[in-house]
Protein backbone atom coordinates (compact mmCIF):
# COMPACT_ATOMS: atom_id res chain seq x y z
CA UNK A 1 0.00 0.00 0.00
CA UNK A 2 1.17 3.42 -0.85
CA UNK A 3 0.48 6.77 -2.56
CA UNK A 4 -1.32 6.67 -5.82
CA UNK A 5 0.53 8.02 -8.84
CA UNK A 6 -1.37 10.53 -10.36
CA UNK A 7 -2.45 9.07 -14.29
CA UNK A 8 -2.07 11.06 -17.11
CA UNK A 9 -5.73 10.46 -18.38
CA UNK A 10 -9.43 12.80 -17.47
CA UNK A 11 -12.20 11.13 -17.52
CA UNK A 12 -15.12 12.83 -19.39
CA UNK A 13 -17.04 13.43 -16.33
CA UNK A 14 -19.16 16.68 -15.03
CA UNK A 15 -18.16 17.03 -11.49
CA UNK A 16 -16.32 15.89 -8.77
CA UNK A 17 -12.72 15.61 -8.75
CA UNK A 18 -10.73 13.95 -11.80
CA UNK A 19 -7.19 13.12 -11.65
CA UNK A 20 -5.02 15.98 -12.89
CA UNK A 21 -7.12 18.08 -10.55
CA UNK A 22 -5.47 20.02 -7.67
CA UNK A 23 -5.33 17.52 -5.09
CA UNK A 24 -5.71 20.20 -2.11
CA UNK A 25 -5.59 18.53 1.40
CA UNK A 26 -6.64 15.25 -0.25
CA UNK A 27 -4.09 12.08 0.88
CA UNK A 28 -4.26 9.02 -0.82
CA UNK A 29 -3.70 5.11 -0.34
CA UNK A 30 -3.81 2.44 -2.71
CA UNK A 31 -5.36 -1.08 -1.57
CA UNK A 32 -4.26 -3.83 -3.14
CA UNK A 33 -7.18 -6.08 -5.17
CA UNK A 34 -9.00 -8.10 -5.89
CA UNK A 35 -11.68 -6.14 -3.23
CA UNK A 36 -14.59 -8.26 -3.57
CA UNK A 37 -17.87 -7.10 -2.67
CA UNK A 38 -20.86 -7.94 -0.78
CA UNK A 39 -23.43 -7.95 -4.19
CA UNK A 40 -20.97 -10.56 -6.17
CA UNK A 41 -18.82 -7.73 -8.19
CA UNK A 42 -14.92 -7.10 -7.56
CA UNK A 43 -12.50 -4.32 -7.98
CA UNK A 44 -9.21 -5.58 -8.98
CA UNK A 45 -8.13 -2.38 -7.03
CA UNK A 46 -9.18 0.41 -4.87
CA UNK A 47 -8.07 4.18 -4.46
CA UNK A 48 -9.22 5.61 -1.15
CA UNK A 49 -8.84 9.61 -1.20
CA UNK A 50 -8.98 10.80 2.78
CA UNK A 51 -8.01 13.86 4.88
CA UNK A 52 -6.46 13.97 8.29
CA UNK A 53 -6.45 16.56 11.58
CA UNK A 54 -4.61 16.81 14.47
CA UNK A 55 -1.80 14.22 15.05
CA UNK A 56 -1.76 10.43 16.12
CA UNK A 57 -0.80 9.34 19.47
CA UNK A 58 1.76 7.13 19.67
CA UNK A 59 -0.48 3.88 20.04
CA UNK A 60 -3.22 5.63 18.05
CA UNK A 61 -5.70 5.78 20.82
CA UNK A 62 -6.77 9.12 20.07
CA UNK A 63 -7.95 8.79 16.25
CA UNK A 64 -11.54 9.51 15.31
CA UNK A 65 -13.39 9.00 12.01
CA UNK A 66 -15.98 10.73 10.47
CA UNK A 67 -18.28 9.97 8.01
CA UNK A 68 -19.58 12.00 5.34
CA UNK A 69 -22.72 12.14 3.78
CA UNK A 70 -24.77 11.39 0.21
CA UNK A 71 -22.57 14.11 -1.88
CA UNK A 72 -20.35 14.86 1.33
CA UNK A 73 -16.53 14.31 0.65
CA UNK A 74 -13.58 14.32 3.21
CA UNK A 75 -13.29 17.58 3.10
CA UNK A 76 -14.89 18.15 6.73
CA UNK A 77 -13.30 21.36 7.67
CA UNK A 78 -10.90 23.61 5.76
CA UNK A 79 -11.22 26.24 3.46
CA UNK A 80 -12.56 26.18 -0.27
CA UNK A 81 -9.57 26.30 -2.93
CA UNK A 82 -8.02 24.44 -5.40
CA UNK A 83 -8.72 20.92 -4.86
CA UNK A 84 -12.31 21.71 -2.84
CA UNK A 85 -15.02 23.73 -4.75
CA UNK A 86 -16.67 24.25 -1.26
CA UNK A 87 -15.56 25.09 2.04
CA UNK A 88 -15.71 22.06 4.93
CA UNK A 89 -19.02 20.72 5.72
CA UNK A 90 -18.63 20.40 9.10
CA UNK A 91 -16.45 23.58 9.24
CA UNK A 92 -16.75 24.11 13.37
CA UNK A 93 -16.86 20.81 14.18
CA UNK A 94 -13.14 20.13 13.76
CA UNK A 95 -10.09 22.15 14.86
CA UNK A 96 -8.61 23.07 18.10
CA UNK A 97 -10.71 23.56 20.73
CA UNK A 98 -13.55 22.75 18.88
CA UNK A 99 -15.73 19.24 19.75
CA UNK A 100 -13.09 17.55 17.44
CA UNK A 101 -10.11 19.41 19.45
CA UNK A 102 -7.30 18.34 16.58
CA UNK A 103 -5.09 19.33 19.80
CA UNK A 104 -5.90 16.24 21.11
CA UNK A 105 -7.40 13.99 18.81
CA UNK A 106 -6.52 12.50 15.18
CA UNK A 107 -9.20 13.26 13.03
CA UNK A 108 -9.74 10.89 9.79
CA UNK A 109 -12.50 11.10 6.79
CA UNK A 110 -11.80 9.19 3.92
CA UNK A 111 -14.33 9.72 0.46
CA UNK A 112 -16.57 6.81 0.39
CA UNK A 113 -16.12 4.15 -1.90
CA UNK A 114 -18.53 5.01 -4.82
CA UNK A 115 -17.50 8.33 -4.56
CA UNK A 116 -16.48 11.25 -6.82
CA UNK A 117 -13.84 13.45 -4.96
CA UNK A 118 -10.57 10.60 -5.06
CA UNK A 119 -11.63 7.48 -3.83
CA UNK A 120 -12.79 4.57 -6.77
CA UNK A 121 -16.00 4.93 -8.18
CA UNK A 122 -18.12 5.15 -11.75
CA UNK A 123 -15.45 7.99 -13.20
CA UNK A 124 -12.21 6.31 -11.79
CA UNK A 125 -10.28 4.39 -14.48
CA UNK A 126 -10.90 0.88 -15.19
CA UNK A 127 -8.69 -1.64 -15.86
CA UNK A 128 -8.71 -0.43 -19.56
CA UNK A 129 -8.20 2.93 -18.74
CA UNK A 130 -11.39 4.21 -19.52
CA UNK A 131 -14.01 5.35 -17.12
CA UNK A 132 -15.85 2.42 -15.42
CA UNK A 133 -18.92 3.88 -15.95
CA UNK A 134 -21.89 1.39 -16.35
CA UNK A 135 -19.25 -1.26 -15.31
CA UNK A 136 -19.07 0.10 -11.82
CA UNK A 137 -20.27 -2.96 -9.11
CA UNK A 138 -23.03 -2.21 -7.27
CA UNK A 139 -21.25 -1.71 -3.57
CA UNK A 140 -23.64 -1.70 0.06
CA UNK A 141 -22.47 0.19 3.18
CA UNK A 142 -20.89 -3.05 4.27
CA UNK A 143 -18.25 -2.94 1.82
CA UNK A 144 -17.65 0.91 1.95
CA UNK A 145 -16.51 0.01 5.85
CA UNK A 146 -14.65 -2.51 4.73
CA UNK A 147 -12.52 0.07 2.79
CA UNK A 148 -12.48 2.08 5.57
CA UNK A 149 -11.15 -0.39 7.93
CA UNK A 150 -8.84 -1.24 5.44
CA UNK A 151 -7.23 2.31 6.03
CA UNK A 152 -7.84 2.22 9.19
CA UNK A 153 -4.84 -0.67 9.24
CA UNK A 154 -2.68 1.42 6.66
CA UNK A 155 -2.69 4.18 9.08
CA UNK A 156 -2.14 2.62 12.11
CA UNK A 157 -5.00 2.68 14.03
CA UNK A 158 -6.38 -0.76 15.88
CA UNK A 159 -9.52 1.24 16.84
CA UNK A 160 -11.08 4.27 16.77
CA UNK A 161 -12.16 6.30 19.85
CA UNK A 162 -15.33 7.38 18.11
CA UNK A 163 -16.88 7.09 14.90
CA UNK A 164 -19.08 9.98 13.81
CA UNK A 165 -21.69 9.79 11.28
CA UNK A 166 -25.28 11.43 10.01
CA UNK A 167 -27.17 10.50 7.32
CA UNK A 168 -25.61 8.07 5.10
CA UNK A 169 -22.61 8.38 6.96
CA UNK A 170 -24.35 7.55 10.43
CA UNK A 171 -24.88 4.35 8.50
CA UNK A 172 -21.63 3.68 7.93
CA UNK A 173 -20.73 4.54 11.60
CA UNK A 174 -23.38 1.83 12.84
CA UNK A 175 -21.98 -0.39 10.65
CA UNK A 176 -18.90 -0.15 11.99
CA UNK A 177 -20.06 -0.48 15.39
CA UNK A 178 -21.92 -3.56 14.47
CA UNK A 179 -19.38 -5.31 12.18
CA UNK A 180 -16.51 -4.38 13.91
CA UNK A 181 -17.39 -3.44 17.60
CA UNK A 182 -13.78 -4.33 19.38
CA UNK A 183 -12.62 -1.54 16.76
CA UNK A 184 -14.70 1.45 18.45
CA UNK A 185 -14.55 2.44 21.66
CA UNK A 186 -17.57 5.43 21.10
CA UNK A 187 -20.10 5.84 18.22
CA UNK A 188 -22.35 8.79 17.33
CA UNK A 189 -24.99 8.37 15.28
CA UNK A 190 -27.19 10.59 13.89
CA UNK A 191 -30.22 11.31 11.47
CA UNK A 192 -30.25 7.80 10.33
CA UNK A 193 -31.88 4.53 10.47
CA UNK A 194 -30.63 0.99 10.78
CA UNK A 195 -32.46 -0.16 7.53
CA UNK A 196 -34.08 1.65 4.78
CA UNK A 197 -37.78 2.40 4.58
CA UNK A 198 -40.00 2.83 1.68
CA UNK A 199 -40.19 6.33 1.99
CA UNK A 200 -36.97 6.92 1.74
CA UNK A 201 -36.43 4.32 -1.75
CA UNK A 202 -39.42 5.44 -3.09
CA UNK A 203 -37.61 9.33 -2.98
CA UNK A 204 -34.26 7.28 -4.32
CA UNK A 205 -35.77 5.47 -6.74
CA UNK A 206 -37.26 8.47 -8.15
CA UNK A 207 -34.05 10.32 -8.24
CA UNK A 208 -32.48 7.87 -9.83
CA UNK A 209 -35.19 7.74 -12.41
CA UNK A 210 -34.55 11.20 -13.25
CA UNK A 211 -30.88 10.52 -14.00
CA UNK A 212 -31.40 8.07 -16.11
CA UNK A 213 -34.15 9.47 -17.93
CA UNK A 214 -31.90 12.16 -18.97
CA UNK A 215 -30.66 11.69 -22.54
CA UNK A 216 -27.34 12.42 -21.85
CA UNK A 217 -27.11 9.86 -19.05
CA UNK A 218 -26.41 6.66 -22.21
CA UNK A 219 -26.77 3.69 -19.37
CA UNK A 220 -24.18 5.25 -17.85
CA UNK A 221 -21.47 5.16 -20.56
CA UNK A 222 -21.72 9.36 -20.97
CA UNK A 223 -19.82 10.89 -23.57
CA UNK A 224 -17.47 14.18 -22.66
CA UNK A 225 -19.64 17.15 -22.57
CA UNK A 226 -22.06 18.55 -19.99
CA UNK A 227 -23.32 14.75 -19.29
CA UNK A 228 -26.68 14.54 -17.57
CA UNK A 229 -26.48 17.55 -15.74
CA UNK A 230 -30.47 18.30 -16.43
CA UNK A 231 -31.06 14.70 -14.53
CA UNK A 232 -28.70 15.55 -11.69
CA UNK A 233 -29.90 18.59 -11.02
CA UNK A 234 -33.70 16.77 -11.46
CA UNK A 235 -32.64 14.47 -8.59
CA UNK A 236 -31.33 17.50 -6.35
CA UNK A 237 -34.59 19.03 -6.29
CA UNK A 238 -36.13 15.97 -5.13
CA UNK A 239 -33.77 15.29 -2.90
CA UNK A 240 -33.44 18.37 -0.96
CA UNK A 241 -37.07 19.23 -0.01
CA UNK A 242 -36.94 15.86 1.48
CA UNK A 243 -33.81 17.66 3.55
CA UNK A 244 -36.07 20.58 4.69
CA UNK A 245 -38.88 20.83 6.10
CA UNK A 246 -42.27 22.41 5.17
CA UNK A 247 -42.47 24.72 7.81
CA UNK A 248 -39.10 26.18 7.09
CA UNK A 249 -39.92 26.09 3.00
CA UNK A 250 -43.15 28.22 4.10
CA UNK A 251 -41.56 30.46 6.41
CA UNK A 252 -38.39 31.27 4.29
CA UNK A 253 -40.18 31.83 0.61
CA UNK A 254 -44.31 31.22 0.86
CA UNK A 255 -45.74 32.24 -2.49
CA UNK A 256 -43.45 34.31 -3.97
CA UNK A 257 -42.36 35.19 -6.85
CA UNK A 258 -39.31 36.40 -8.34
CA UNK A 259 -38.65 39.69 -10.70
CA UNK A 260 -37.96 36.77 -13.44
CA UNK A 261 -41.23 35.28 -12.59
CA UNK A 262 -40.07 31.90 -10.93
CA UNK A 263 -41.29 30.80 -7.68
CA UNK A 264 -38.82 32.18 -5.24
CA UNK A 265 -38.74 28.54 -3.95
CA UNK A 266 -38.13 27.28 -7.14
CA UNK A 267 -35.42 29.17 -7.31
CA UNK A 268 -33.59 28.13 -4.28
CA UNK A 269 -33.57 24.65 -5.71
CA UNK A 270 -32.61 25.90 -9.55
CA UNK A 271 -29.81 26.97 -7.16
CA UNK A 272 -28.99 23.76 -5.04
CA UNK A 273 -29.73 21.60 -8.53
CA UNK A 274 -26.76 23.94 -10.25
CA UNK A 275 -24.13 23.26 -7.65
CA UNK A 276 -24.56 19.62 -7.26
CA UNK A 277 -24.19 19.23 -10.83
CA UNK A 278 -21.42 21.09 -11.06
CA UNK A 279 -19.19 19.24 -8.61
CA UNK A 280 -20.90 15.34 -8.06
CA UNK A 281 -20.20 12.71 -10.61
CA UNK A 282 -23.97 10.98 -11.62
CA UNK A 283 -22.66 7.60 -11.50
CA UNK A 284 -21.56 8.30 -8.09
CA UNK A 285 -25.27 9.69 -7.10
CA UNK A 286 -26.97 6.33 -8.36
CA UNK A 287 -24.58 3.86 -7.04
CA UNK A 288 -24.32 5.56 -3.74
CA UNK A 289 -28.47 6.09 -3.54
CA UNK A 290 -28.14 2.22 -4.48
CA UNK A 291 -25.77 1.97 -1.34
CA UNK A 292 -28.31 3.07 0.64
CA UNK A 293 -31.52 1.66 -0.73
CA UNK A 294 -29.65 -1.88 0.18
CA UNK A 295 -29.20 -0.40 3.22
CA UNK A 296 -30.09 -3.16 6.52
CA UNK A 297 -27.47 -3.42 9.36
CA UNK A 298 -29.86 -6.75 10.36
CA UNK A 299 -29.47 -8.58 7.21
CA UNK A 300 -27.89 -11.99 7.40
CA UNK A 301 -27.53 -10.93 11.58
CA UNK A 302 -30.42 -12.29 12.59
CA UNK A 303 -32.62 -8.72 12.39
CA UNK A 304 -31.99 -5.44 13.42
CA UNK A 305 -32.21 -6.08 16.99
CA UNK A 306 -30.06 -8.75 17.19
CA UNK A 307 -27.16 -6.55 14.75
CA UNK A 308 -27.52 -3.79 17.49
CA UNK A 309 -26.95 -6.63 20.04
CA UNK A 310 -23.39 -6.50 18.73
CA UNK A 311 -22.54 -2.99 19.86
CA UNK A 312 -20.19 -2.52 22.73
CA UNK A 313 -19.72 1.15 21.91
CA UNK A 314 -20.77 3.62 24.68
CA UNK A 315 -23.55 5.72 22.16
CA UNK A 316 -25.20 8.96 21.72
CA UNK A 317 -27.92 8.88 19.46
CA UNK A 318 -29.39 11.83 18.09
CA UNK A 319 -31.85 12.54 16.13
CA UNK A 320 -33.47 16.50 14.54
CA UNK A 321 -37.34 16.92 15.21
CA UNK A 322 -38.04 18.03 12.39
CA UNK A 323 -36.38 14.98 10.33
CA UNK A 324 -39.01 14.09 7.30
CA UNK A 325 -36.46 12.10 5.41
CA UNK A 326 -35.43 10.20 8.58
CA UNK A 327 -37.86 10.95 11.14
CA UNK A 328 -36.79 10.64 15.16
CA UNK A 329 -38.77 7.12 15.33
CA UNK A 330 -35.85 5.36 12.98
CA UNK A 331 -33.61 6.64 15.70
CA UNK A 332 -35.40 5.89 18.77
CA UNK A 333 -35.57 2.33 17.57
CA UNK A 334 -31.77 2.42 17.70
CA UNK A 335 -31.64 4.46 20.96
CA UNK A 336 -33.98 1.59 22.70
CA UNK A 337 -31.78 -1.22 20.90
CA UNK A 338 -28.82 0.31 22.64
CA UNK A 339 -30.45 1.53 25.80
CA UNK A 340 -29.40 4.47 25.44
CA UNK A 341 -31.70 8.05 25.02
CA UNK A 342 -32.56 9.48 22.36
CA UNK A 343 -30.99 13.19 22.29
CA UNK A 344 -33.08 15.24 19.76
CA UNK A 345 -32.03 18.65 18.18
CA UNK A 346 -34.04 21.52 17.62
CA UNK A 347 -33.99 22.74 14.21
CA UNK A 348 -36.55 24.35 11.65
CA UNK A 349 -33.84 22.92 8.98
CA UNK A 350 -35.24 19.83 8.85
CA UNK A 351 -33.01 16.16 7.83
CA UNK A 352 -30.09 19.19 7.03
CA UNK A 353 -30.24 20.25 10.67
CA UNK A 354 -27.70 17.68 11.20
CA UNK A 355 -25.30 19.93 9.46
CA UNK A 356 -26.32 23.46 10.46
CA UNK A 357 -26.94 23.00 14.03
CA UNK A 358 -23.27 22.40 14.65
CA UNK A 359 -23.44 23.74 18.08
CA UNK A 360 -26.40 21.59 19.03
CA UNK A 361 -24.26 18.76 17.94
CA UNK A 362 -21.21 19.51 18.82
CA UNK A 363 -22.21 19.86 22.42
CA UNK A 364 -23.45 15.83 21.70
CA UNK A 365 -20.28 15.00 20.77
CA UNK A 366 -18.25 16.88 23.43
CA UNK A 367 -20.54 14.80 25.79
CA UNK A 368 -19.41 11.31 23.83
CA UNK A 369 -15.75 12.11 23.56
CA UNK A 370 -15.37 14.15 26.62
CA UNK A 371 -13.97 17.25 24.92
Amino acid sequence: MGGVRVAAWAPPRPGGWREGDPVGDRRFLDLPGPVDLARGGSLPAVRVAYETWGALAPGGGNAVLVEHALTGDSHVAGPAGPGHPTPGWWEGLVGPGAPLDTDRLFVVCANVLGGCQGTTGPSSAAPDGGPWGSRFPAVTVADQVRVEAALADALGIDRWAGVIGGSMGGMRALEWAVALPDRVDALFFLAAGAAATADQLGTQTTQQAAIRADPAWAGGDYLPGPGPVAGVGVARRIAHLTYRSALELEERFGTAVQDDGRYAVASYLDHHADKLAGRFDAGSYVVLTEAMNSWDVGRDRGGVAAALSRVTARSVVAGIDTDRLYPPALQQQVADALGVPLRLVTSPYGHDGFLIEVDAVGALVRELLGT
